[in-house]
């Protein structure tokens, strides 16, 4: 006597909504996990329970889905954090509280974004072209456009060192300084608290000899 077959349940069928906010969770995952050179497309699809095939009929290659999966959310994080931020810091008391301020709330930005940045920094190092790189993110560059916009403000026609450098590499001190932290700076050496104010204190010092430099030259 045979034994009648229970029943096989039929996957509901998957809107491509759904199918597309699974790739990119995973590709994120993964890409923050992998990099972008060692993510595979075949590791973000089983990650996602979709097929390859799946996978390369929303996003046509992999630097496509890594630009929807970290560059695009990167790109509107740091739009917030400038709507938000430099609003606060004009608010500040004076131009130091002001600098200190947003340097302190970078450095919270670039920690809680360190693993969509660090993908972003090692895929255009690995893999230059593939991907749009960090000086690419709009909000990125218009941060560095208003930062160097708000020195100017604050220095005479002729300043030390150019503001668009100096915000530059302001930035790159603290996204240097967060992004390796663990490498540069052992436990012995100074408390997270400690490690931030010496960021913050060297970036003030930096961005405010244009000012100090400049005032010296008119007074000599």
């Amino acid at each position: 006597m045979r034994t009648a077959r229970a029943p096989v349940a039929r996957r509901k069928r998957r809107s491509p909504e759904e199918l597309m906010d699974r790739l990119i969770k995973a590709a994120a995952e993964e890409f923050k996990r992998s990099g972008f050179a060692g993510a595979t497309t075949a590791t973000i699809a089983r990650n996602a329970d979709v097929t390859e095939a799946q996978l390369f009929r929303y996003f046509g290659s992999k630097a496509d889905l890594f630009r929807e999966a970290i560059f695009k959310p990167l790109n509107a994080h740091f739009s917030e954090f400038n709507a938000m931020h430099l609003a606060d810091a004009a608010e500040a008391v004076n131009i130091r509280d002001r600098r200190r301020l947003y340097i302190t709330e970078l450095q919270h930005f670039i920690g809680e974004h360190s693993q969509m940045l660090m993908s972003l920094l090692v895929a255009e190092t690995y893999a230059p072209g593939s991907t749009q790189g960090v000086g690419e993110i709009d909000s990125l560059r218009s941060y560095f456009e208003r930062g160097a916009a708000m020195m100017s403000g604050r220095v005479n026609k002729d300043p030390v060192v150019d503001p668009r450098l100096m915000v530059r590499v302001s930035f790159a001190a603290v996204l240097g300084c967060i992004l390796f932290k663990e490498l540069i700076f052992p436990p012995a050496v100074a408390s997270d608290d400690g490690i931030s104010a010496a960021i913050t204190d060297f970036v003030i010092d930096g961005i405010s000899a244009n000012a100090e430099l400049a005032s010296r030259a008119t007074s000599g």
